[in-house]
């Protein structure tokens, strides 16, 4: 007679487990910010390396000694303002009342959206609404990644409505620089597409164990499942191969250990990335998402006090193409 197995893995929280609907991230709620700017900010995956830097953490037995760490590259290109959206909170949410667009357009954004050919009216900012988001405009053409379409998404703004209107008035239809948003040691959380596996069983899709070779017909399968028996069907929580990868997966807390505005590159560019033609950020640990994936930064929903808040003192990035 069969053992009775336990077949639930997989956290709840990620269910369904299914392919992204698009491989722009979406960010439900944006970071607390007292100052009148971007919450975010949006890069390009280039690859790992890792680093040799002075520990400057306080909690740690290597504090003041010089460690390897393992970052994350990630090319920034400058971001576009495209337009101004204004919403009013209601019972049902936030509701669009209105939508300021740049006097002038590039003509790539034709390829992500719909563009009137005549002249876009301007309008002018209500007299009241809850809350300002700007659209902004990634350019993939500044990059060596092949690309031209850019992404549309919107992005938060601090302080309060009178500051966030005036800035965006301000910068509307301009580019963003990375370094007018992040510095170096602050910590932001991340958002981007995981890579994607296909279908996949249930052994690596929720990790369950493998079975004796002799005590059941399935070495890789759920086993017996006990219990869970009694129903006509068996539960959609019961581990099953499915779609595995390709999924929205968010990171706090991640640590900016270096930011450059000069590209530097190692000889014959990066692997399957290529040159670096823009200003970049060292992350500390792995990111998600694959090469030339997109990745959104923002500021932190729920900074951790432990990580410092001053960059470390980089001596040396593997790959020889930048030495302190």
């Amino acid at each position: 007679m069969a053992t009775t197995r336990r077949p639930r893995r997989g956290s709840m929280q990620f269910y369904p487990r299914k392919r992204a609907a698009s491989f722009i991230p979406r960010v439900r709620s944006w970071g607390p910010g007292k100052e009148a700017k971007l919450l975010g900010f949006a890069g390009y995956k280039v690859g790992m390396t890792h680093v040799m830097m002075d520990d400057n953490r306080a909690n740690t037995p290597t504090k003041g000694t010089s460690i390897a760490c393992p970052c994350t590259i990630i090319e920034c290109p400058p971001l576009k303002a495209v337009s101004l959206r204004f919403y009013q909170k209601n019972v049902h949410g936030f509701s669009p009342i209105s939508e300021i667009w740049a006097d002038s357009l590039d003509k790539e954004v034709a390829r992500a959206r719909r563009v009137q050919k005549k002249a876009i009216e301007k309008k002018e900012i209500p007299s009241s609404f809850d809350e300002l988001r700007i659209v902004v405009q990634t350019q993939p053409k500044l990059t060596g990644i092949g690309k031209k379409k850019p992404e549309l998404f919107e992005m938060g703004i601090g302080g309060d409505p009178e500051k966030q209107a005036a800035y965006a008035q301000q910068i509307l239809g301009k580019e963003i620089n990375l370094t007018d948003i992040f510095k170096a040691g602050q910590h932001i959380d991340i958002y981007a597409i995981g890579k994607g596996k296909g279908i996949q069983g249930p052994v690596q899709r929720f990790g369950i164990s493998l079975k004796h070779h002799k005590s059941e017909k399935g070495r890789r399968n759920p086993g017996s499942l006990g219990d869970w028996r009694a129903q006509v069907n068996v539960m959609w929580r019961v581990p099953h191969a499915g779609q595995t990868g390709l999924f929205q997966r968010n990171e706090f807390n991640k640590w900016i250990l270096y930011i450059s505005e000069k590209p530097e590159n190692p000889s014959g560019g990066f692997h399957r990335y290529g040159i670096l033609r823009n200003p970049y950020l060292l992350l500390k640990g792995s990111a998600i998402g694959s090469k030339k994936r997109l990745i959104l930064l923002s500021a932190p929903k729920r900074p951790n006090r432990k990580i410092p808040t001053e960059a470390p003192k980089i001596t040396h990035i593997s790959g020889s193409f930048l030495r302190q």
